[in-house]
Order: C-alpha cells, then sequence, then structure tokens
C-alpha cells in the first residue's frame, strides 16, 4: 500500500459542488486543477469540497467497523479462521487496518491542506472573511472526524497538523490523550463558524456538536478523562438535538430511498444517480447478504445485489428485535422473490419458478410441522434457529429439500440500504448516514448514565424506543447493556460497533457471549485487540520512527 504520508508536492484538486436535487446531490468533479496558482478567493471552496470525496472511502471499511463484534459475525462455520473476527491470527498486514488508515489520513491531509491554504495563502478581501473562516471550519470538523476515528481504532496515532509537501518518514505516534486533546480543539474551534444549514453534503453546527458529544463520552471512560466528561457529552447531544423530533417521520420513512435529506440525518456522505462513476458507486447495499444469486430463480443482476463482506448478523441480533418493532421489516428481508423464470428440481419433484414468486422466507417466530412442510413444497424455509452455516434435516416428501440448496449460510439479508443502479456488490446511488439524531438520542442516554442522571437516560433511550414502537416508556430501567442492544437495532450496519464496545468496555464480553465463532475458538486478548496493528507498510516505510502496537 502507498503510504498515505508520501504527498506529492504538486497536489491534484478533486473538487465537489453540492446542490440539493431529488433526495441526492449533483456532484460536479474538478479534475485539472493544479497547484496553488489557481487558487484564489472565488475557487477556493473548491479546495473545502475535495475533502468530503474520502469520506466514501472511510465510510466503505465495513470490516473493522462489524467484524469480531457481538452483532455481526462470519458466514463461515463456526470452526472455520476469519481472523478480523475471531483475533486469531490477526497481524499487521491486515488488510482491514491498512485501509482504514490510508482512508482517515487521506481525509486529515486534505483538511490540512484547506486550513494551510486559507489562512496563508489566499488573500481574502474584508467581506469574504466569513467565508474564510467557515471553509477552515468545515476542515477542522473533517480533520477532527479523521483522527477521532483512527485514536479509536489504533491508540496513539500520529498528529500531523500541517499539510505535506515533501516525502516524509519521521513520523511519530501521538499518546491517546494528545490525540483526544487535538480533536476537542478542533471541533470546540470549528463549531462557531460553521453553518446552521449549510449546503447539502456539508458538515453543520449540529453535526459537530453530536461529534463532539460522541468524543467527550468516549474520553470519559478514558483514564485521562475528566470528571465532567459525560455531563459535557450529554449538553452536547442535547444542543445537536435541538428541537428536532424523530417521532415525526417513521423509521421506514427515514431510510426511504426518495428521502435521503431529511431532517433526521445530521451528515452524510454523498452518493447520486448523476455525476461520474464514483456518485454511483456506493456499496452498503451489499454488507450483510449471502450470494443470493444462488437461490434458484434469483439472477446475478438481481435487485438485491451481491454480498461484499462474507459477514452475518449473530443470533442475538435476530432475538433483539421484537414483535411489535418497526425496524424488523425496515431492517431485514424476511422473503425473497425469484426476478427469473427457473426450474428447481430435488430427488422429490421439480417446481417451475416465475418472476415474482417467493424464493425464500425466514419467518421471524418458528412455525409448526405442517405449515413448513406445506411451505417446503414452493420455496425455502429457514427457520430462526437455522440463520446460521449448517445443513438443516430435510423434511420428507417435499420439493425443497435442504440437501439440494448448495447454500449453507441462509440468514434474513439486509434491506434497510437497498439501492438502485446497482450492479452485484458496486454501483448503489444511496447516501450512507454518518450521524443520525436517533444516535445522538442514545450518545445522550449513555452519557446521562454515565453522570448518573438515569431519569434523563431514560427519557432519551425510551424516545428511540417509542419511535420504533408506540410503547412510550418501554424501558423503566437502564443500564449500559440496555443502550446497547438498542443501538444494536436502531444502528444496524451504521454505527462502529466496534469502537463503540470498544468504548464502554463491553468487547470482550459480548463477543464471548454472542459471537458464533470466538464462542467456539476466539483468540481475543485485551492486550493485544483492544487496538489495531498499525500498517506493516507504513512502520516499514516509516524507518523505525512509527511503533508498532503491542504484540503485533
Amino acid at each position: 500500500m502507498k503510504s498515505i504520508f508520501k504527498i506529492q508536492n504538486i497536489v491534484l484538486l478533486l473538487g465537489l459542488l453540492f446542490s440539493a436535487c431529488d433526495g441526492y446531490i449533483e456532484e460536479e468533479f474538478y479534475g485539472g486543477l493544479v497547484a496553488e496558482n489557481f487558487i484564489d478567493e472565488d475557487n477556493a471552496d473548491q479546495l473545502v469540497a475535495g475533502m468530503y470525496i474520502n469520506l466514501r472511502a472511510v465510510y466503505k471499511n465495513y470490516g473493522i467497523m462489524f467484524s469480531g463484534t457481538d452483532m455481526f459475525t462470519s458466514q463461515d462455520d463456526v470452526r472455520s479462521n476469519t481472523p478480523i473476527n475471531d483475533y486469531f491470527g490477526l497481524t499487521a498486514s491486515d488488510g482491514n487496518s491498512g485501509n482504514f488508515w490510508g482512508a482517515n489520513y487521506g481525509l486529515t491531509s486534505d483538511a490540512n491542506t484547506v486550513i494551510n491554504r486559507y489562512e496563508n495563502q489566499i488573500s481574502w478581501s474584508d467581506a469574504n472573511l466569513p467565508i474564510r473562516d467557515n471553509g477552515i471550519a468545515q476542515a477542522k470538523a473533517l480533520r477532527a472526524l479523521g483522527f477521532y476515528n483512527l485514536v479509536r481504532h489504533f491508540g496513539g496515532i500520529v498528529l500531523e497538523l500541517n499539510e505535506t509537501n515533501s516525502i516524509r518518514t519521521d513520523y511519530v505516534r501521538s499518546s491517546e490523550e494528545e490525540a483526544f486533546t487535538q480533536i476537542i480543539a478542533d471541533l470546540e474551534a470549528a463549531i462557531p463558524n460553521l453553518g446552521d444549514n449549510p449546503q447539502t453534503g456539508r458538515i453543520s453546527k449540529r453535526a459537530a456538536q453530536h461529534l463532539l458529544a460522541d468524543v467527550y463520552l468516549t474520553r470519559a471512560y478514558k483514564s485521562f478523562g475528566s470528571a465532567s466528561d459525560f455531563a459535557t457529552a450529554a449538553s452536547l447531544a442535547e444542543q445537536a438535538i435541538g428541537t428536532y423530533d424523530i417521532r415525526s417521520q417513521t423509521y421506514s420513512q427515514v431510510f426511504d430511498y426518495g428521502n435521503q435529506v431529511n431532517p433526521e440525518v445530521l451528515f452524510a456522505v454523498q452518493y447520486g444517480p448523476g455525476g461520474n462513476f464514483d456518485d454511483r458507486n456506493n456499496s452498503k447495499h451489499g454488507i450483510f447478504m449471502n450470494p443470493v444469486n444462488d437461490y434458484v430463480g434469483i439472477g446475478r443482476s438481481n435487485p438485491y445485489g451481491a454480498n461484499n463482506t462474507g459477514l452475518m448478523p449473530t443470533p442475538r441480533f435476530y432475538e433483539l428485535l421484537a414483535n411489535n418493532d418497526s425496524r424488523d421489516e425496515v431492517t431485514l428481508h424476511r422473503v425473497l422473490f425469484a426476478d427469473e423464470e427457473a426450474t428447481f428440481t430435488s430427488p422429490e419433484g421439480s417446481d417451475n419458478v416465475v418472476v415474482g414468486d417467493t424464493i425464500a422466507y425466514y419467518p421471524k417466530e418458528p412455525i409448526d410441522a405442517a405449515e413448513l412442510a406445506d411451505k417446503l413444497n414452493r420455496y425455502w424455509v429457514y427457520q430462526p434457529d437455522q440463520y446460521l452455516f449448517g445443513l438443516p434435516d430435510n423434511v420428507p416428501g417435499v420439493i425443497y429439500q435442504y440437501s439440494s440448496n448448495v447454500l449453507r449460510t441462509n440468514f434474513p439479508i439486509f434491506k434497510k440500504f437497498d439501492d438502485v443502479g446497482i450492479d452485484a456488490e458496486n454501483g448503489g446511488s444511496r447516501d450512507t448516514f454518518v450521524f443520525r439524531v436517533a444516535e445522538t438520542h442514545l450518545i445522550a442516554a449513555e452519557a446521562h448514565l454515565g453522570a448518573g442522571n438515569t431519569s434523563s437516560a431514560l427519557s432519551h433511550l425510551n424516545r428511540v424506543r417509542e419511535r420504533a414502537t408506540g410503547v412510550v416508556n418501554h424501558y423503566t430501567s437502564v443500564n449500559i447493556d440496555t443502550i446497547l442492544d438498542e443501538r444494536a437495532i436502531e444502528l444496524a450496519g451504521e454505527e462502529d460497533r466496534w469502537a463503540v464496545l470498544k468504548r464502554t468496555g463491553k468487547l470482550e464480553e459480548r463477543l464471548n457471549m454472542y459471537n458464533p465463532h470466538n464462542v467456539d475458538h476466539g483468540a481475543f486478548s485485551s492486550g493485544t485487540h483492544l487496538v489495531r496493528p498499525i500498517p506493516d507498510s507504513e512502520v516499514a516505510l516509516s524507518e523505525g520512527s512509527l511503533i508498532q502496537n503491542p504484540n503485533y
């Protein structure tokens, strides 16, 4: 992997101009603008807009955010070894760490360029000083986001705050405490100059408050945290929530493809069906699905897409979805339909499949033997205790014999990220939500709990649950596991689950309780795996100045 620190003196400025259009953002790329001589106050915003491109790479790092947690595991046999999931043989050459490291440092590097050019190289007229200050604020907020992603996963990081114009190998890591201090300083400097309602796709004041609340909340658990960090996090979260009531939209409406620019979404990575190839190349629709085209009647160009992670929800995830929880229907495909004609044959007979036929059904509750046998004459049925790798016993006499299915891992695939214009695992144009107000409520609940204010914690937690179930005061008591469970359902596939479990001190406990591969043979060690390995390519290129994390 090319070192992210080896930045050339001549910088290509790839810019984005954002404007709302039919639920997505029209994006125009500037690929030919080269060197600082062409940058002045009239076109400087292209530098700022260009930073946002990096977010696409940052939030496509699914493995490092979801693998090896309580809610997501490998689709393989529980005896199989997947280092990022069960920590068995995880090394510094792991590509997940390298990709995440590189993507976030790409973001912080571009932010440094903006800050330097805006502060030192562009001549600003008095009338445009607010534009200057807002551009710097956006850059500092995104630099803070990149550093925050990195420090949560790697511990002490390289806090490079200057634009890089030459090749260097002398970078050294900060302490975790120094990283948090810098992140907080960037966000506190940014918030006063960020817009309340900026162009869609730009970071707003409330989005930065949400992020800063999360930073303070995470620091509150650290040995170097302040006694007031929980209370500060709670106050910032409530500022970010503002007057918005999440009950004004259903969960289904929030994830409606035509409603992506909506008031619950504080910040999102922008895609869209227009623009160039990258604008319509999101891959999130394929994060938790099996190879559905292996089912007879579902082709390669199906509307569901293709698996791109090899991950699936754990049994615990499905257990958390109560019968009255509307998020079940929005989050999961419990029925898969044919998109092509086919004929299924087994030793017990054949079935002609036409477009629109049910191909697979994953009931929420177990169905009895008679109903199961009836349905298995028309399509596959996998019961809740069969949502993992395995081969169920055949049901005598039915057409759909389990042994005739080439797939050994069958489970309800994810629906909430369904997309349009997809090409297997790529080609999506749905935005990736980064911060939503529902999460802000859950940050507030956790922060109030840490500060000892259980009544306020319950209020925020119940607000999220009420939107999902209609029950006003579902929770009468609250602890950190309750909040983690609610986050798991509400933010499935959105939150950095690994980092949240690490923050709360629950990673090892819940991993070994709920991740079946780890229950079977997991090798997690708190002395090693609470931080990720620094990519070995970066360590090698630093000529010894970057120190690897222990035991990697």
